[in-house]
């Protein structure tokens, strides 16, 4: 296998005919986690970017979930992240709803705050020591495929055209996806909510909760603080539906937040102010032959929940090490493992567009009545527990789990929790993206599967435990016996 050399920031240095086992089009958070995983499975992987090298602190995703920290934490970068960031055990909505995160078992009972830009750059620094080669200025200008390779046709920094030959390509590009269109896939959807404004600020007064968030008087707004003195704001107006191209000022979203939230907490020195819109769409198909899509490529849907960027990750965890044992020969039905990713991604995606779109809509009520019966039903769920801990699980991606074939155990498909194991925790031994096969001392079970990987085995802490699980790199159980 040949090595990768890390020209980060440098021009691009392929030519036609260039080799590679994966390309992954886009640097932002789904596209570095998946190409890390895969340079540190030893494969030779290259990164396609179009912008400019840089770190931006203009970001609009801001939250991590449980799930996605468990994920970084099996990539030994969650406990770096949660010190930079800021930690929030209770969401309130609509004043009458309030969500406890503390009660999830996990090893990461919060929502941590933190911007993108601190993600992608713990995640460009773990695939630069992996080995990845970056392309930044680089653009896709189209692709083909045949049964053993895809082509990536580029252009780079200096705008010469050049090819870039890979066994499979990653399209992580966000929602105007350039690899989505060259393959032609439809991206049906429609807008859900236009002329959103976005603005980072600082506030004179501080809000009483960490998280605020409301809707009433045709208005929706949400304050976030990003730890270091600046907070997002995000804000709507039912009677102010612009285009995106129009200008906003820091007044417009000062009476939004009046409206919405009873105060604008004396916002002022705005550093960057944005109006956008948005969609909720759905690729129908994740896999075309050697071509994959993932993150906002695929979906996108309402910022509400937080659920945009944890999502794609958690799409780049699902792939990356089919991809893995597939190239590195450990597949015995490499077609199916692949197809895998589809079939359990998609309907994960589909239920992320509904929850998102059901909170947005609730929050754009409008009617009197229709905002009596949300403060009702709001009242309703949170005296009901069983509700809280399903809609908890959901959003923090807990909760998500994957089909499992007709006679399979009841755990099969769950998302394993960080096991307490005679070898450390589990979430320590993913590290290794193996998978790992925990069983009582006196011996695994004789009748468990062949993996498409290397497999760890370990011991239960507790000597009283008796059963057997196998979990995938992805912290996912694929198989379980009592």
């Amino acid at each position: 296998m040949s090595t990768c050399t890390n020209t980060t920031g440098a021009a691009m240095n392929g030519k036609p005919g260039t080799e590679f086992d994966v390309v992954v089009v886009g640097a932002g958070p789904t596209g570095m986690l998946l190409a890390g995983d895969l340079a540190a499975a030893g494969l030779n992987v290259t990164v396609v970017e179009r912008r400019p090298r840089e770190t931006s602190n203009l970001t609009r995703a801001f939250a991590v979930h449980a799930r996605t920290l468990e994920l970084l934490d099996a990539r030994g970068l969650a406990d770096e992240l949660v010190g930079r960031g800021t930690p929030v055990t209770r969401l309130r909505l609509f004043a009458r709803l309030s969500l406890d995160l503390s009660r999830l078992r996990s090893r990461f009972p919060f929502l941590l705050i933190t911007p993108q830009y601190e993600v992608e750059r713990l995640l460009e620094r773990r695939a630069a020591e992996a080995g990845v080669t970056f392309r930044y200025g680089t653009e896709v200008r189209g692709l083909h495929q045949d049964a053993a390779t895809v082509t990536a046709e580029v252009t780079g920094p200096d705008g010469a055209p050049a090819e870039l030959r890979a066994r499979y390509l990653v399209g992580a590009d966000g929602v105007r996806s350039t690899v989505r269109r060259s393959l032609g896939l439809p991206f049906p959807g429609r807008a859900v909510i236009r002329s959103i404004v976005l603005a980072d600020v600082r506030l004179a007064e501080e809000p009483e909760n960490l998280l605020t968030v409301d809707g009433r008087g045709g208005a929706f707004s949400f304050i976030a603080p990003f730890g270091d003195g600046w907070f997002r704001v995000m804000g709507w107006d039912r009677d102010r539906q612009a285009a995106d191209s129009e200008p906003v000022g820091l007044d417009e979203i000062r009476g939004i937040a009046r409206r919405a939230l009873g105060s604008d907490y004396g916002m002022h020195d705005a550093r960057w102010i944005s109006r956008f819109h948005s969609d909720e769409r759905q690729v129908p198909a994740y896999r075309t032959g050697r071509v994959f899509l993932a993150g906002d490529a695929a979906h996108v849907h309402s910022p509400a929940g937080g659920q945009g960027m944890n999502t794609g990750l958690q799409d780049a965890a699902n792939l990356s090490w089919k991809l893995a044992a597939v190239l590195r020969g450990r597949a015995s039905d490499p077609e199916a493992l692949l197809d895998s990713y589809h079939s359990e991604r998609h309907p994960v995606g589909a239920m992320v567009l509904r929850s998102s779109g059901a909170i947005i809509r609730i929050a754009m009520a409008h009617h009197p009545l229709l905002r009596a019966a949300r403060a009702l039903g709001a009242a309703i769920f949170d005296a009901t527990p069983p509700a809280t801990t399903r809609a908890v699980g959901l959003i923090s991606g807990i909760g998500i789990s994957y089909g499992a074939g007709r006679g399979s155990h009841r755990l099969t498909g769950r998302r394993a929790p960080d096991l307490a194991l005679s070898e450390g925790r589990l979430y320590e031994l993913l590290r290794r993206q193996a998978f790992v096969l925990v069983g009582p001392r006196s011996g695994a079970a004789a009748d468990t599967p062949a993996t498409p990987g290397t497999v760890i085995r370990a011991t239960w802490a507790d000597p009283a435990r008796r059963g057997t699980l196998l979990v995938r790199p992805d912290g996912y159980i694929a198989w379980a016996r009592d």
